[in-house]
Formats: structure tokens, C-alpha cells, sequence
């Protein structure tokens, strides 16, 4: 799977870049400190991209991008609160493929990363081909599986799934779902929304015959890791 380095010093978000980033299939590192990324990259890490944030504790992020620009042969993403247009000028000049700010959502990170992957040739230029999506019928409910098979889906299941999809492979967070999926006069809290889950998950699995693309993000929420398209 193709690796991404995460150097960033915020906890939280080096946490959320990587937790999402493997979700959608990639393997990730993740370093708080130039320090540790000199460290990871010296003892024979060869990530496919560097997202590197520029005001780290220990180091500059301009002139870690060039350092890296230097001696590996790797794509570098950007990661910034700095937004002004000499900033961005002088993240390019440095070395970076690509320049973000930290308002970015974690789908426009992964999109970056997938455009960076198939400019240097590491993916593909085509979209997930049709053997590998899923198709939410707006319809008739119904869920149809790469393999061609189709599950019909009862209306919680299909606010469920279909919550998930809007969110385009971000993670929807518990509270939504609990407002989406409650009913007028009923009592629905997270003991409810696991069971739902765990009752889609094997329906899915027994059904159609595939893993279930749907994924618990622990104290989070849930999200569709498969590639979807909603008709």
C-alpha cells in the first residue's frame, strides 16, 4: 500500500489525518518533530508523500521541504494556517507539490493525494473502475455490491447508509447519526446506533457476500470506506 508520512506537532490532527488516511487505504506514519521525521526517514522510510506542516517545534517547514526535496524522491504536501500568497509562493519555491491550509477538509487532503500519487504515476489517472464501487439506489433502497448483488435496505438503514455517503468518505460522528436515525416520540441513543450497525454489517456480509465497507472510527463515528456513487 502506498505510505504517507504525517509530520505534523498538533495532536489532534496528525491523529485525524492518519486514522482517515488509512481508512481510505493508505499506510501512514505520523511525527510530531523535523527531530523524529529526519529519524523515520533515515532509518529506510520511503514514504510516497511528505505531509508536512510548516511551523513545527524544532524546524522550519520551508527549509524542511527543501531538505527532504534534496535527498528523497517523494511528493511534499503542505499543511498550514498560513494562507497569504508570499507564504504559498515561498512553500513552492521550497519544494512542495502541493499547498493546503488547515481548514481543508480531510476529503480535499485525500484528493490532493490521490491528483499528487497520479501526476508522478504511483496511481492510475482513472476513477475507481466499476468492479470496485457501490451504488446507493435513492430510489428503491436498495444497495448494489461491486459483485452486481443488491440488498434492500429498510428506511434506517438506508438514512444510515445514505448519512455516510453524503459525507464522501469522512467520518459521520455519532451524535448525527443518533439526530438523523431518531424517530419522533422514540428513544435512540448510541446502544441503538451499534445495533443498527452491527445488524447492516451482517445483512451486508451474509447478503452480498462481501466485506462491509463500513468502519467504526472508536469514539468518533462510522464512515464508508468503499467507493460509492448515490443515484
Amino acid at each position: 500500500m502506498t505510505h504517507i508520512l504525517i509530520v505534523e506537532d498538533e495532536p489532534r490532527l496528525r491523529q485525524d489525518l492518519g486514522d482517515f488516511l488509512e481508512l481510505r487505504g493508505f499506510t501512514t506514519t505520523g511525527v510530531e518533530t523535523a527531530r523524529d521525521m529526519r529519524r523515520v526517514l533515515a532509518a529506510g522510510c520511503t514514504p510516497a508523500i511528505v505531509i508536512l506542516d510548516v511551523g513545527l517545534p524544532d524546524g522550519d517547514g520551508f527549509e524542511l521541504a527543501a531538505e527532504i526535496r534534496r535527498s528523497h524522491a517523494c511528493g511534499i504536501i503542505m499543511l498550514t494556517a498560513l494562507s497569504h500568497s508570499d507564504n504559498r509562493i515561498r512553500g513552492f519555491d521550497s519544494g512542495a507539490d502541493i499547498y493546503l491550509v488547515k481548514d481543508s477538509t480531510l476529503r480535499e487532503v485525500e484528493a490532493a493525494i490521490r491528483s499528487l500519487l497520479r501526476r508522478t504515476g504511483i496511481l492510475p489517472d482513472a476513477a475507481a473502475s466499476a468492479e470496485d464501487r457501490w451504488i446507493l439506489n435513492n430510489a428503491t433502497w436498495h444497495l448494489h455490491a461491486p459483485n452486481q448483488q443488491a440488498l434492500k435496505l429498510t428506511a434506517t438503514e438506508f438514512a444510515f447508509v445514505s448519512a455516510l455517503c453524503r459525507r464522501c468518505g469522512e467520518v459521520c460522528r455519532r451524535k448525527d447519526l443518533i439526530e438523523i436515525l431518531m424517530r419522533p416520540r422514540s428513544h435512540f441513543d448510541n446502544r441503538h446506533l451499534d445495533a443498527v450497525v452491527s445488524r447492516l454489517r451482517r445483512k451486508i456480509e451474509q447478503t452480498l457476500h462481501v466485506p462491509a465497507p463500513i468502519k467504526v472510527v472508536y469514539g468518533v463515528g462510522y464512515t464508508f470506506t468503499g467507493n460509492v456513487v448515490v443515484e
